[in-house]
């Protein structure tokens, strides 16, 4: 039998990383999760702008998640972002619906 060494990062709801972080963790660069954010993908946490200062960018542990469900789909099946931001739009939609279907499935009246 072999052993197989898994390597992740261990965050709950409310964590949040930077835009460095969350590149990091992705193994891409910050451009490549900046082009996420144009493209609607995955969306900054409470981004304000005071004046001409921006606050610095910070993520949710969810978009973590979904930033890497977007690494995959671009190695895995060679999408570009635009792509890549229609089929995660696409599975939030199906999973929001089967989350619903199977709210009526288990209230269904007799």
């Amino acid at each position: 039998m072999t052993e197989k060494i898994l390597k992740g990062i261990l965050l709950d709801e409310q964590s949040e990383l930077s835009l460095n972080d969350l590149s990091y963790a992705c193994c891409r660069s910050a451009e490549w999760v900046i082009e996420l954010v144009e493209e609607g993908a995955i969306e900054p946490v409470g981004h304000k702008t005071h004046g001409t200062q921006k606050t610095p960018w910070r993520f949710s542990a969810s978009s973590l998640q979904t930033a890497q469900t977007a690494m995959r789909l671009q190695q895995d099946l060679n999408i570009n972002i635009a792509g890549v931001a229609l089929v995660l739009d696409l599975l939030q939609k199906i999973e929001s619906l089967q989350a619903e279907l199977d709210f009526y499935k288990t209230n269904k009246m007799d």
